[in-house]
């Protein structure tokens, strides 16, 4: 029996040194065992490269407008472990990851004698948010984030009445293959018989597969930019704005305060999806509940602010996708300031093909590590850039506040790569910036 919140999080956090076991069948013994949780919630899945958790958070904060209760399983969390299930953007309490643990930990342990193993950390977390939003607090409905790839992703046991896919890029190569045909494959794995599935993904041999797994799986398929798609698009001083065309009718002029276009594209899906919700499922949703829900929508650590003065973001872009988009937002967002880009990753990215983008960025690199098990260092980040503009120190507890101590009025600092990384830095630099200014 565990008694305390830091027991619970070490036995969840043991399970780590399992790794990554592709396969339902642990998942599917589970959720027998637990009289199939599985079926009692309405889901909407979201899979994809990148953009899963600002689809969420936009599907979250429109449903939550229109007074539904939301509960939410994402990965990873941010700044605290139950971040990764929430009810309305709430963590859940303490005492209930306890009880959580408790109900699944004896049937992980009864799972190691079997033919299939032990259950994965992942497994046993996503055990977990079924279980609490099934029976211990049932949600109006459920969003739940793919964690990797979506075919044998342990959340692929649910049957949502939607699904998404937000984009396709070359991640996680080594488990999900090595070619975009085969990524995406992974990916249209989440595609249910009978449940929509509306896909952003814009590569032409990535939205094939797709058509052709909807077709194969029976999936009911709405597709950027088939059936619906985003106009006049232009960024404003507090977010993005943007209209929406589709099937259902266009709405002018949506506001959403997180930065950069493909924001603007991944509230365009999450928009399109609430929209079926409205028109085809009977959910209460109007066009004012969509309009203040994209507002209000945040997501940590997507072009974050951190403070104005000096100007310091943190961004979360940990593949080559992410760092294109965040090429893209300082481009466009911030042309006419100068810009110093923190970075690390962790050693299992395409580090070479991360760099490459960052030595393109008009920008001062500056390089570091951190205190993780697959991280990166410092030196071979540094020894794999091109750039003239380019620096690297192993200790970012000392590289950020000079770095925001010696920014220049028209100055941005970027701390970028890892999300694992992301998570020390906030509360660091949140610590650093509130001592500085008293």
């Amino acid at each position: 029996m565990i008694n305390t919140y830091e027991a619970a999080i070490e036995w969840i956090h043991s399970r780590l040194r399992l790794g990554i076991k592709p396969g339902l069948k642990r998942m599917e013994w589970m959720m027998e065992k637990l009289g199939h949780p599985e079926n009692k919630s309405a889901y909407i899945h979201v899979g994809g490269t990148n953009g899963k958790g600002s689809t969420v958070a936009y599907l979250r904060a429109v449903l939550q407008e229109a007074d539904y209760s939301v509960g939410t399983f994402t990965s990873p969390y941010f700044e605290q472990f139950n971040e990764r299930i929430s009810v309305n953007g709430i963590p859940i309490p303490d005492q209930d990851l306890i009880k959580l643990v408790n109900i699944i930990k004896p049937l992980a342990e009864e799972l190691e004698d079997t033919e299939w193993g032990s259950p994965t950390e992942f497994e046993v977390i996503t055990a977990m948010a079924i279980y609490y939003f099934s029976e211990i607090n049932p949600q109006d409905i459920v969003i739940m984030e793919v964690g990797l790839g979506g075919r044998f992703d342990s959340t692929n046991v649910i049957h949502p009445i939607a699904s998404a896919i937000t984009s396709i890029g070359f991640d996680h190569m080594q488990i999900l293959g090595d070619t975009l045909d085969k990524i995406t494959f992974e990916k249209a794995g989440i595609i249910k018989k009978g449940a929509p599935i509306f896909s952003n993904v814009h590569q032409e041999d990535a939205k094939r597969v797709i058509q052709e797994q909807a077709g194969e799986r029976e999936g009911i398929l709405y597709q950027n930019p088939i059936h619906f798609r985003m106009v006049d698009h232009h960024s404003n001083e507090e977010g993005e704005t943007f209209s929406l065309e589709t099937a259902w009718g266009s709405l002018k002029n949506l506001e959403i305060s997180m930065l950069g276009k493909h924001q603007a594209e991944n509230a365009a899906l999450a928009s399109e999806i609430l929209l079926y919700l409205s028109n085809s499922l009977s959910y209460e949703i109007t066009e004012e509940h969509l309009r203040e829900g994209l507002k209000k929508a945040f997501w940590p650590g997507r072009m974050e602010r951190l403070s104005k003065k000096p100007l310091v973001y943190v961004d979360g872009a940990h593949n080559i996708e992410g760092l294109l988009s965040l090429k893209d937002t300082l481009e466009n967002r911030f042309a006419s300031s100068s810009k110093k880009v923190i970075f690390t990753a962790l050693k299992d990215k395409d580090l070479r093909g991360m760099i490459e983008i960052l030595d393109e960025m008009d920008a001062e690199l500056y390089f570091t590590e951190f205190d993780f098990p697959r991280a990166s260092t410092a030196a071979e980040l540094y020894e794999i850039s091109r750039s003239a503009s380019k620096h690297f120190s192993e200790n970012w507890k000392e590289l950020i506040p000079q770095a925001a101590e010696n920014a220049g009025e028209n100055e941005i600092i970027v701390i970028t790569g890892s999300l694992y990384f992301l998570s020390n830095v906030k509360p660091f630099y949140l610590k650093f910036s509130k001592n500085k200014n008293n």
